[in-house]
């Protein structure tokens, strides 16, 4: 008997050092960045859960001071690149400062599900709580203008990171090859 065609539902593998990063990042404190909010409702944060193939999950973690860092289900990670790149930087602190254009189009919530399949998990950190809002990268012209806005925001923040992910491998090969 053939079965009807379904997506297949893929749980992640995760570790422990995963979940908890994910789960501080989630709950990191709006008091950090107070001089920087202007109300209840500011965005202060984000955390965006993206599968990247049946077997990988990655979470962007982002704060309005443009601190950008990446996490994996296999507790791998890219991390301090705002440190070393403005770029970065620039791109983080411009996603948060439109974030709260979707706020209206998000659901309150205090349960952080991973996602199976395909949808993004967008967590938005306020002073009031954290908001959730799931989308489809293959349906994303069907969201709103700021939806997509801000999808392309971030998807500019993760090119921003793997470009300086290149350039971090480009200067340890030439430092390892100036070693030798």
């Amino acid at each position: 008997m053939k079965q009807k065609n379904n997506p297949v539902l893929t749980h992640y593998i995760v570790t422990e050092s995963y979940l908890m990063t994910r789960s501080a990042a989630l709950h990191f404190p709006a008091k950090q960045f107070a001089d920087m909010l202007h109300n209840e409702n500011s965005v202060y944060g984000i955390v965006i859960d993206m599968p990247v193939d049946p077997k990988t999950l990655c979470t962007l973690v982002v704060y309005i001071n443009g601190a950008a860092n990446l996490y994996f289900n296999n507790g791998g990670s890219y991390t301090g690149a705002s440190q070393r790149y403005q770029t970065v930087v620039q791109a983080g602190r411009i996603l948060v400062a439109n974030a709260s254009r979707i706020l209206s189009e998000c659901q309150k919530t205090t349960s952080f599900a991973l996602p199976t399949a395909q949808p993004h998990n967008i967590f938005l950190l306020t002073k009031s709580g954290i908001y959730e809002k799931r989308v489809m990268p293959s349906a994303i012209q069907s969201e709103s203008n700021d939806m997509k806005a801000v999808y392309f925001l971030y998807q500019q923040l993760m090119r921003e990171l793997r470009s300086s992910q290149l350039k971090d491998r480009a200067n340890a090969q030439a430092h390892k090859k100036n070693q030798k």
